[in-house]
């Protein structure tokens, strides 16, 4: 699985029914003000290439953000709603809701790292974040319907009987640290809370999110860092590692190779 997500939404009945009932064309200034308005004093552009679609861009590259108004939801998708603990999602979001429902859903496949959370009239009612490597970070609020199966152990990660693949534990490994795999069930909230999948098998009803467009825009906080000073700290990073290693699964044990035993011209 390598599906990855920052959404943040706001809705008054659904966003899957604002998504069936977009209209065939929406506005990319009204998008434009919704961006602004959850990033007062930050700098806005539209993006010189501004279509995409959802399910591209659910987790876009830093200082970018993309988003739809449609009537019914407006939809963000911005790295700046990933966070370790919904609950501290900064004031600013909650008071652009406006009475409206809040719904964050954030997901990284290469920590195996899940978080979302629901707020109606600013009130925190359900928030789940957590990873293998993390454990639970927060669980908070009464679990959702579609959460129960995996809470009860209906989706165990079970090994392999072959040698182990990332993510997922060999035949003589230690059990999976949590009652379920956190993308597995990342599937599913994204499924329940906006209507599609990224990942796995549609469902005949999910929104083919491929067909929903979404306006890019540059975000630049003036009070963070430049994005040039950020590729700086990168590359000041990167300047201090060794050369790379390769490593191959071999009798279910990681051992470092030469490039010249994996075939790879």
């Amino acid at each position: 699985m390598g599906a990855k997500t920052g959404l943040l939404a706001y809705t008054t009945g659904g966003i899957a029914d604002a998504l069936r009932n977009r209209p065939a064309e929406h506005s990319q200034e009204a998008a434009e003000a919704f961006v602004r308005r959850l990033n007062p004093g930050w700098r806005v552009s539209g993006r010189e290439d501004p279509y995409a679609n959802l399910c591209e861009m659910t987790y876009p590259p830093d200082d970018i953000a993309y988003a739809a108004s449609l009537p019914g939801a407006d939809i963000l998708c911005s790295r700046t709603v990933m966070l370790d603990r919904p609950s501290e999602l900064p004031t600013r979001y909650l008071e652009a809701a406006e009475g409206r429902t809040v719904i964050l859903h954030a997901m990284h496949s290469v920590v195996d790292f899940l978080a979302f959370a629901i707020w109606k009239d600013g009130v925190l009612i359900r928030s789940l974040s957590l990873s293998p490597d993390s454990g639970i970070i927060e669980d908070i609020g009464e679990r959702l319907p579609f959460e129960g199966p995996y809470w009860s152990g209906e989706h165990p990660v079970e090994p392999f009987d072959f040698e182990p693949l990332p993510g997922r534990p060999g035949p003589d490994a230690e059990p999976y640290p949590l009652p379920f795999h956190p993308l597995e069930l990342g599937e599913q909230a994204l499924r329940a809370l906006f209507g599609f999948v990224i990942e796995g098998y549609p469902a005949p009803d999910d929104i083919d999110a491929f067909e929903v467009p979404m306006y890019g825009f540059d975000l630049i906080d003036p009070a963070g860092q430049t994005p040039e000073e950020r590729q700086a700290e990168r590359d000041a990073l990167a300047a201090t590692m060794g050369p790379p290693r390769m490593l191959q699964m071999r009798g279910g044990t990681l051992v470092e190779v030469e490039i010249g035993e994996l075939g790879i011209a």
